[in-house]
């Protein structure tokens, strides 16, 4: 498998792991992060307002980063970064909230993701094809 296809598999794969990142909140409520994506988009068909928050629309930015980035031809590693980083930061506070709280099972939904970013973000540096180089006038 070349580097490029390992790319695209990877920006898979975060994708997907995002989807698994586990919320717990008072009173015995609990979901996955695709069970919350998909409320929140049924109320934004009704209030679009509603849903604006930067922990709601920067993950769902990050994710449609990723989701763009497996249709290019020539893969932007900037793209890539960007869609790591807007979804980073949901999984990441999760992580650490996860910690906080000595939740397990939030704690460990989030290593899937955390893993394959920085699987991905090493490859990235490795990987020549994507780096911008300085042209000369």
């Amino acid at each position: 498998m070349n580097k490029f296809n390992k790319i695209k598999l990877l920006s898979i794969l975060l994708i997907l792991s995002s989807f698994i990142g586990y919320l717990e909140w008072g009173g015995n409520k609990h979901s996955f992060l695709f069970q919350t994506e998909l409320e929140l988009l049924k109320i934004a068909i009704d209030k679009p307002t509603s849903v604006i928050h930067p922990f709601i629309i920067l993950p769902l930015l990050g994710q449609l980063l990723l989701f763009i980035s497996l249709f290019q031809s020539k893969t932007n590693a900037r793209i890539i970064k960007a869609g790591i980083a807007f979804l980073g930061l949901l999984l990441l506070f999760l992580c650490f909230m996860g910690l906080y709280t000595l939740n397990l099972k939030i704690t460990l939904s989030t290593l899937p993701f955390i893993f394959i970013s920085i699987i991905q973000l090493r490859l990235l540096k490795k990987t020549k094809y994507f780096k911008v180089e300085k042209q000369t006038l």
